[in-house]
């Protein structure tokens, strides 16, 4: 049997489903619909047959009369299409009336449990098409995910910023701290990196005219995965001219809460356990911050002997700069429930940012976070050339001492600095992190529709 190539000028269930909603039980309505979609479950009562259709937008029961439709040859997972009339069942089901049912593709291996979906979570990563096509809420996620990239590109574009694409193959990674991927060109006889960040591109941009840049974009670090890190991430990155690290952080959260508001309706979720206000927002300076936990000093023996005293295991951290990450990872974020921006950090822990006017080793350097997770990182960022090339000289002193996510250097991005660029706001905001947060998601595997994973 040769089927359709195609079914056109379908109509969404859910559409049909309210049209259906008003009708008293046992109506139909006089409209004619077409919906398309694929069967999820069968009852046979009779003469009359119920079959299940399930789109992308819900469910529906389809009504098929056998004087009507014929002998109704689907089974269990088919893709059909069916051509009638909204209804509403003896019972009150909203329904479509069937006149006409076509098979549209045939299923060849069976479907899970149709119950109880999908349940085991490592199949539903291994195996998307089938946690989707079984569990409601994985689309209903998907959805809510691409409507929260929409209202980010749209308060962007609408806010005059231009959106761009820079390399994705780098000659040198940079704009964050991290190890990169490397692979080799053969065409170019040289070795190329993932990029770890879009940072140092944009500001070309920046230095070139172009004012205010994003990109929504694919980044790559060769690390560690946990419930809030994947080697392959989307993240959001703006810079915009003429700005700094507190304007960029009112658009933050203008942005967080537009995002929310559009893809779920509103800015309070559950996520991690706790009731959080994504309009609500509070701050707090990462020295401070420490200090009020009793680990904060600028003499590397002396914060390593705090944090020893304290429990911390810091075998692992070889520079100062390393001991002060650590102590905030391990005292400060985990309390950070509601909306925080943490600001003014050390200098050696952002070798991009301005100083501060009133201390030469803190830098106007912010990161927000959000039950527990920090899912975005921003600055003022530095547009001095010269201090630019001291400062990748400084993390070179770091990755000599041990630190082998210092930033490596770009001497070409120093020399686009040269040219002066305008006094700059920057940030990244982790796309999947910010899904997590909106979804109530514990594990950023939820929220990428196919994460990296171990072989099985």
């Amino acid at each position: 049997m040769t089927l359709p190539k195609r079914f056109p000028d379908r109509d969404e269930i859910a559409a049909v489903r309210a049209e259906a909603e008003p009708l008293e039980n046992g109506a139909s309505a006089e409209t004619t619909r077409r919906l398309a979609g694929r069967v999820m479950a069968r009852r046979d009562m009779g003469k009359l047959v119920f079959l299940d259709l399930v789109d992308r937008s819900g469910r529906i029961q389809l009504l098929c009369p056998i004087e009507r439709t014929g002998e109704v040859d689907i089974h269990l997972g088919d893709v059909v299409g069916a051509i009638g009339s909204p209804s509403k069942s003896r019972r009150g089901e909203p329904s479509l009336l069937v006149d006409e049912l076509q098979l549209l593709a045939t299923i060849r291996t069976p479907l899970p449990d149709t119950f109880h979906g999908l349940t085991d979570t490592e199949q539903r990563y291994r195996k998307r098409h089938l946690d989707l096509l079984m569990n409601e809420e994985s689309r209903r996620d998907t959805l809510v995910r691409a409507r929260m990239v929409t209202a980010i590109r749209a308060y962007l574009d609408g806010e005059g910023f231009v959106e761009v694409e820079t390399p994705i193959l780098q000659p040198r990674y940079g704009g964050g701290f991290a190890e990169p991927f490397v692979t080799h060109s053969i065409e170019l006889d040289r070795d190329l990196y993932l990029r770890i960040a879009d940072e140092l591109y944009l500001k070309r941009l920046i230095v070139g005219g172009l004012e205010r840049v994003y990109e929504l974009s694919k980044d790559f670090r060769n690390e560690s995965i946990s419930y809030k890190h994947s080697p392959e991430f989307t993240q959001v990155e703006w810079y915009e001219a003429f700005a700094d690290y507190k304007d960029t952080a009112a658009r933050m959260r203008a942005l967080v809460e537009r995002a929310a508001q559009e893809s779920i309706g509103g800015t309070k979720v559950t996520f991690r356990g706790h009731e959080i206000d994504l309009s609500d927002w509070q701050e707090v300076r990462f020295v401070e911050a420490l200090d009020a936990h009793g680990v904060w000093s600028r003499d590397s023996a002396e914060l390593r002997a705090k944090l020893d005293e304290a429990g911390v295991d810091t075998a692992r951290d070889k520079t100062w700069s390393q001991l002060a990450d650590h102590a905030y990872s391990h005292f400060v974020e985990p309390e950070l429930i509601q909306p925080t921006v943490v600001f003014d950090w050390p200098i050696e822990l952002s070798p991009f940012a301005r100083t501060t006017d009133d201390d030469e080793t803190v830098v106007e350097r912010f990161e927000a976070v959000v039950g527990g997770m920090e899912f975005a990182n921003a600055f003022s960022e530095l547009n001095d050339s010269e201090e630019q090339a001291q400062r990748f000289s400084m993390q070179e002193s770091e990755r000599e001492a041990g630190d082998a996510e210092a930033e490596p250097g770009d001497p070409d991005f120093v020399e686009a600095l040269s040219y002066g660029m305008p006094p700059t706001g920057g940030i990244g905001i982790g796309i999947d992190r910010l899904a997590m947060v909106l979804l109530g998601k514990d594990a950023i595997r939820d929220v990428i529709l196919f994460p990296a994973l171990r072989q099985p």
